[in-house]
């Protein structure tokens, strides 16, 4: 019989992870909290990629490139788009529903807002002027994530292996380099700022929290964090996963027995990309600014070696991964000395992150959490399956 263990573990730790901000109180809290916040943020965007490759066997490395525009999406619209009660008369505007849009001129480094700034000071008391509204921000965020999934899935129809990974290399530089270019509207290598995710603070359970709290934010991230997982298992449990593996097992096959290739890449290059914008935009908004240095090739490597030493094959082996190494690489961080010579783990702790790697690939291609996993659900499997038929053949 199959055991339940792995499931009834995973009901355990959702639960701890969401009493842990509650019942932790060390001094280290707020640095704690954003090791689980980025660690979520690196889940999500790992077992995203796992449902891409791992089951669709699109082998992709534009993931953070998806990311990047959910995030950028998000910016413009913090940095450049208000709601006010009055007309400004000088800023590009139009009324909607009873509340004034202003545009605000992008202008790289510069004041965007001198128009607005302008106009407020002849404003009555009581005039209001406020972002646009952080849910929508996400949201268009995830629109321009998934749009641009489709628009690759499509101009990617043809393309696999080799030529796919290629292809998204080149997709990902290009739009890194336009990110750094284009200052008038990205304000380049300075980065994006963006405000915080709760920027007039929350209560929680009769406690106040500031802008810059950790705990908001890491339930936020949280929340994110097991709806992606739960839309991600519900498709690889579904037909769609069938449909998913047959892309990845043999695409002609697939076709030739009915299969609509065209649509399920398409799909999957949506679903996933709209995941990772997502998660773009609120990290976005968590850490306070977005640069063209959160998609170089070193962070799309991170992200895919976590998702393989996790298990490329299932999305909660590729999160759990993801958790693992994101703490593993901070803690190992610390200097130790060996016979007397002192060990610079900051180069050397992603030597023994490539060691690792090399081993995974080596000696447990399906992953080491997913090994682990299975290893724990058919445990005393075999031995169950020969007592049965040690039983048939007595019965004889």
């Amino acid at each position: 019989m199959i055991s339940h263990a792995p499931k009834i573990a995973g009901y355990v730790a959702a639960a701890i992870l969401v009493l842990f901000p509650l019942v932790y109180s060390a001094g280290n809290y707020d640095f704690v909290m954003h090791l689980w916040i980025t660690a979520f943020y690196y889940a999500i965007l790992a077992s995203s990629w796992a449902l891409l490759a791992g089951y669709g066997g699109q082998f992709s490395f534009a993931h953070l490139a998806f990311m990047a525009m959910g995030a950028y999406g998000a910016g413009i619209l913090d940095n450049y788009v208000f709601l006010t009660s009055l007309p400004t008369g000088t800023c590009t505007e139009f009324g909607i529903f009873g509340t004034n849009i202003v545009l605000l001129p992008p202008s790289g480094t510069g004041d965007a807002g001198a128009c607005l700034t302008a106009a407020r000071a002849t404003w009555p008391e009581g005039a209001t002027v406020n972002r646009f509204p952080l849910l929508l921000q996400i949201a268009f965020g995830a629109i321009v994530g998934g749009g641009a999934g489709w628009l690759i899935g499509t101009l990617v129809l043809r393309l696999r292996a080799a030529y796919l990974a290629l292809f998204t290399v080149g997709l990902s530089e290009i739009l890194r380099a336009v990110l750094s270019a284009e200052i008038w509207l990205t304000r380049g290598q300075a980065g994006m700022p963006m405000s915080p995710l709760f920027p007039d603070g929350i209560t929680i359970l009769g406690t106040s929290y500031g802008p810059a709290a950790k705990l908001p934010a890491y339930y936020v991230m949280l929340a994110l964090f097991f709806a992606t997982l739960a839309l991600l298992l519900w498709v690889a449990r579904s037909r769609i996963g069938l449909f998913l593996r047959s892309l990845r097992e043999d695409e002609d096959a697939a076709e030739a027995l009915g299969v609509d290739t065209v649509k399920w890449k398409r799909a999957v290059f949506v679903l996933t990309a709209a995941i990772a914008a997502t998660a773009g935009a609120v990290q976005g908004h968590y850490v306070g600014l977005i640069t063209p240095n959160t998609i170089v090739l070193l962070q799309m490597s991170l992200v895919i070696a976590m998702a393989v030493i996790g298990g490329l094959e299932n999305v909660v082996a590729a999160a759990i991964g993801a958790i693992l190494i994101s703490f593993a690489l901070e803690f190992l961080r610390t200097d130790f000395t060996i016979l007397g010579f002192e060990v610079d783990m900051t180069t050397w702790r992603l030597v023994f992150f490539g060691l690792l790697l090399m081993l995974t690939l080596r000696f447990l291609r399906n992953g080491v959490i997913q090994g682990a996993l299975m290893w724990i659900e058919r445990r005393g499997v075999g031995a169950e399956t020969v007592a049965k038929r040690r039983a048939v053949e007595e019965a004889k």
